[in-house]
């Protein structure tokens, strides 16, 4: 069973999105073994400067570099990243798990982005639009999506031939 790790900086507040959130969680625990990680948001000044957003991610992304898990591949989302269908999220998934890595990490920068250096880093830089969505929905978004793969790329734990 693939680990799939869900990096997010910042906690959900609004009870619909942590609903929503615990939804898809408790249907990926039968496709993986899932971990969803909030990681605290530096906070920074009401209206901040370039160079204050800056520092703020560049300690974010020292906590994002720790809670990595070793030999994971990398998907960040962001809006830069290249706009994938469903069935081509899928297909990668499914590659990097026929490919031997038994660890996925999908980063959710703060509500300021993520440092350039964990950018670098990504084996995807994946957009979910190109419009812009919150952070928080884009938990959600990403926790739907995940689901949506797995449930399409894996056999299904009912499945009489698999529970052999």
């Amino acid at each position: 069973m693939q680990r799939v790790t869900v990096l997010c900086v910042g906690k959900l507040k609004e009870k619909f999105y942590t609903d929503a959130a615990a939804e898809y969680v408790k249907r990926l625990q039968r496709y993986c073994k899932l971990d969803v990680v909030e990681l605290p948001e530096y906070r920074l000044p009401d209206d901040p400067n370039e160079t204050q957003i800056a520092q703020g991610l560049a300690h974010e992304a020292d906590a994002i570099r720790k809670a990595i898990p070793k030999g994971a591949w990398l998907c960040v989302l962001t809006p830069e990243g290249r706009l994938l269908s469903s069935e081509e999220l899928a297909s990668a998934l499914h590659g990097v798990k026929t490919g031997g890595r038994s660890a996925v990490c999908f980063l959710i920068g703060s509500s300021f982005g993520i440092d350039p250096a964990i950018k670098a880093m990504a084996d995807l830089k994946l957009s979910m639009s190109k419009m812009t969505f919150p952070h928080h929905l884009a938990r959600v978004m990403a926790l739907e999506q995940l689901y949506r793969c797995l449930l399409y790329t894996s056999p299904s734990p009912r499945d009489p031939k698999t529970s052999r």
